[in-house]
C-alpha cells in the first residue's frame, strides 16, 4: 500500500485492523510535511491543502470508529478538526473576498478589516504549525490507534470493512440530501452538512477505491463533478 490508499492486491486478503497503519501513516506523513511547509512560508493554498489532509484523517478515523474506544476516537478526531479549522481560515477569507468581488463594482477596494483578519489567520496558522507538538500528536494518534486495533480479538476482512463503511457514509449522504431538499436553498446549515457528508464519501471512496465495486466508482465520479461545480 502507498499514499494512504488501499492496495487491492493486498487488501482482499488482509484485515481491516492490521491494514490501518498503512492507510493512516501516509496521510499523517503528508500532513506533517504540509504543516512544516506552511510554518516556513504560510500561504492560503498551502494551508488549504493541509485542511484537506486533516479532513481525510477525520474520515479515516470515522470509518474505524466502531472498532475504537469512543472517547479516544472522539479526542483524536477533535485534534484533526481543530488543525483543519485553523489551517483553513485564511482560505475562507479568500473565498469571502472573491464573493465580495462578484457583488461589488469597485472590486479593488475592500474593508481593511478583511485583509487584516486574513493575515491574522495566516499568522495563527504559522504559529500553531511551527509547534513541534503538532508532529508528536499526529504520530501518537496513529501509534495509539494502531495499537488498539492490533489488540482486538475479532478480525474483519478489509474489503468487507471498506464496503460496509462506504455504504454507511453513502446512506448518511442520502439522508442529508433529503434533509437539504426539504429545508430549501435558504438553509445554509443543511447545505453545509450536505457538503460535509459528500466530502466524507469522496474521501473514503478515494481511500478504499481499489477494493470497491464499480457502483462506488461511479459515485466517486459524480461527486467529483458536483464538487468541482459547487465546492
Amino acid at each position: 500500500m502507498g499514499k494512504g490508499k488501499a492496495d487491492p492486491s493486498e487488501g482482499r486478503e488482509s484485515c481491516a485492523e492490521t491494514a490501518f497503519p498503512a492507510l493512516a501513516a501516509p496521510l499523517v506523513d503528508r500532513a506533517i510535511e504540509q504543516a512544516a511547509a506552511a510554518a516556513h512560508q504560510p500561504s492560503a493554498d498551502g494551508l488549504h491543502e493541509l485542511r484537506i489532509t486533516m479532513r481525510r484523517l477525520q474520515s479515516l478515523w470515522w470509518a474505524y470508529g466502531p472498532m475504537l474506544d469512543a472517547a479516544e476516537s472522539a479526542r483524536q478526531r477533535a485534534l484533526f478538526r481543530s488543525l483543519s479549522d485553523t489551517a483553513g481560515r485564511a482560505r475562507d477569507y479568500d473565498i469571502l473576498i472573491e464573493l465580495l468581488r462578484l457583488r461589488r463594482k469597485n472590486a479593488g477596494v475592500f474593508p481593511a478589516e478583511i485583509s487584516d483578519a486574513r493575515q491574522a489567520a495566516l499568522d495563527v496558522g504559522k504559529d500553531l504549525l511551527s509547534n513541534p507538538e503538532v508532529r508528536k500528536l499526529l504520530q501518537q494518534a496513529v501509534a495509539q490507534t494502531s495499537e488498539s486495533l492490533a489488540a482486538r480479538q475479532e478480525r474483519q476482512a478489509l474489503q468487507t470493512f471498506a464496503d460496509g463503511r462506504v455504504a454507511e457514509s453513502e446512506r448518511r449522504l442520502r439522508k442529508r440530501i433529503k434533509l437539504a431538499a426539504r429545508a430549501g436553498k435558504s438553509d445554509l446549515v443543511a447545505f453545509h452538512e450536505l457538503r460535509k457528508a459528500a466530502k466524507k464519501v469522496r474521501y473514503l471512496l478515494e481511500l478504499f477505491g481499489p477494493l470497491l465495486s464499480q457502483k462506488h466508482t461511479a459515485t466517486l465520479k459524480r461527486l467529483r463533478k458536483i464538487q468541482e461545480r459547487f465546492g
